[in-house]
C-alpha cells in the first residue's frame, strides 16, 4: 500500500534554512588551513554537489521515497551521483587540475568518498526538516480528531437529557400539576447551560456545580414522596475548570435507575469536594433493585459516553470506580483539576 505522504510545501522558513545550511556546509567544505580564503573553483565544485542534493531533495524524495518507491529512489539517486562524479572528473578537474587530478581517474571509491559526505549532509537535513513538519501535521490531525470525537460525544449527551426531561414535563402537563411552571423553569436553566455555556472543552467548575444543582432540583420532582435526595457540596474553588456535563451524567443515571427500579424508598446521595491540591472527589450512591428489568447499570449509554470523555480529556489524571452490591450502585470519581486551573 502506497503512502499518501507528500513533501511539505516550500516556504520562506525552509528557504532561509537551506541558505544557512548551505553556507555552513560550504565553509567546512572549502576550509583548508594551507589555503586561506575562498577560490572560484571551490564554489563550482561545491555547486556540483549542492545541485545534486537539490535534485534529490525536491524531486526524488517527494516523488519516490515519500511514496514508498524505494528502488526507484535508490536507482535515480545513484544516477544523480554518477552525473556528479562525471561532471567533476570530466569537466571541473580538467579545467582546474589538468596536470594533476585531471590526468587520470582515481576510481569510484575515491570519488564517492569525495562527494557523498556533502550530499548526504544536505539530503539528511532536508529529510529531517520534512520529518519534523510531518510530525507537527500528524500532531495537529490527532488533536483535530480528538476534538471531533469530544464534540460527537458531547452531542450525544444533550439529546439524552432533553428526551428524558421532556417526558417528565409532558407527564406533569397531562396531570395539570401546579409544579409544571417550576419544572419548565428548571428545564430552561438546564438547557440554557447545555446549549450555550458548555460549548467549550472546559467550563468553570462553579458553573458546572450550579448546573448540577439545577439538574438535581429538576430531577427531584420525579421522585417526590418516594425517597430522599441528598447532595453535599464541600469546598469548590473558583479558579478551576472542568469538562462540562461529566458529573451530570452520573447524577442522571442515579435518578433514572432509581426511579425506574423502585416505587418507594429511593435513596440518592452525592458528595462533591475539591482538596487543597486541586483534586476533585465525587461520589454518587443510589439505590436500585437488582430483580427488576434494570440490569447492567454500568453499561448504559451515558456511562460509556462519559468514560470515553474522561479517557480523552483526563488521560492518566483521573480514576473512576463503578460498583454495585445488588442494592446500591456506587460511582467514585477522582479528577486532577490542576491542568485546567485558571
Amino acid at each position: 500500500m502506497k503512502s499518501n505522504i507528500n513533501t511539505p510545501p516550500f516556504n520562506l522558513k525552509e528557504l532561509f534554512f537551506q541558505i544557512a545550511l548551505n553556507i555552513i556546509v560550504f565553509i567546512f567544505f572549502a576550509f583548508d588551513r594551507r589555503l586561506p580564503g575562498i577560490e572560484a573553483h571551490q564554489i563550482l565544485f561545491y555547486l556540483n554537489f549542492a545541485i545534486a542534493a537539490l535534485i534529490i531533495n525536491y524531486v526524488l524524495l517527494p516523488k519516490f521515497l515519500y511514496k514508498n518507491r524505494y528502488w526507484h529512489f535508490a536507482l535515480y539517486s545513484l544516477i544523480v551521483i554518477a552525473i556528479v562524479i562525471v561532471t567533476e572528473e570530466a569537466v571541473l578537474e580538467q579545467i582546474y587540475y589538468p596536470e594533476t587530478r585531471g590526468r587520470r581517474f582515481l576510481g569510484i571509491f575515491y570519488n564517492l568518498l569525495s562527494s557523498l559526505p556533502t550530499i548526504t549532509i544536505l539530503v539528511g537535513f532536508k529529510f529531517a526538516w520534512d520529518a519534523l513538519i510531518k510530525q507537527r501535521e500528524v500532531h495537529e490531525l490527532k488533536n483535530y480528531a480528538k476534538e471531533s470525537e469530544l464534540q460527537y460525544l458531547k452531542s450525544q449527551i444533550n439529546p439524552h437529557f432533553l428526551f428524558n426531561n421532556i417526558n417528565n414535563l409532558y407527564a406533569y402537563a397531562v396531570e395539570q400539576s401546579p409544579k409544571t411552571p417550576d419544572l419548565i423553569l428548571e428545564l430552561s436553566s438546564v438547557l440554557r447551560y447545555m446549549l450555550y455555556d458548555c460549548k467549550a472543552r472546559f467550563v468553570p467548575l462553579n458553573k458546572e456545580i450550579e448546573h448540577l444543582k439545577n439538574y438535581i432540583n429538576l430531577s427531584t420532582l420525579q421522585i417526590e414522596g418516594r425517597g430522599k435526595v441528598n447532595i453535599t457540596i464541600g469546598n469548590i474553588p473558583e479558579n478551576y475548570n472542568i469538562a462540562p456535563l461529566v458529573l451530570t451524567v452520573f447524577i442522571e443515571n442515579a435518578f433514572k435507575h432509581s426511579a425506574s427500579s423502585q416505587t418507594e424508598r429511593i435513596s440518592i446521595n452525592s458528595d462533591i469536594n475539591v482538596s487543597d491540591n486541586g483534586i476533585l472527589n465525587f461520589t454518587c450512591i443510589n439505590s436500585y433493585q437488582s430483580e427488576t428489568n434494570v440490569n447492567k447499570l454500568d453499561q448504559g449509554i451515558g456511562l460509556e459516553n462519559v468514560k470515553k470523555r474522561l479517557d480523552l480529556m483526563y488521560p492518566k489524571s483521573h480514576k473512576l470506580k463503578i460498583s454495585d452490591d445488588n442494592e446500591y450502585f456506587k460511582v467514585q470519581l477522582t479528577l486532577d483539576l490542576n491542568k485546567t486551573k485558571n
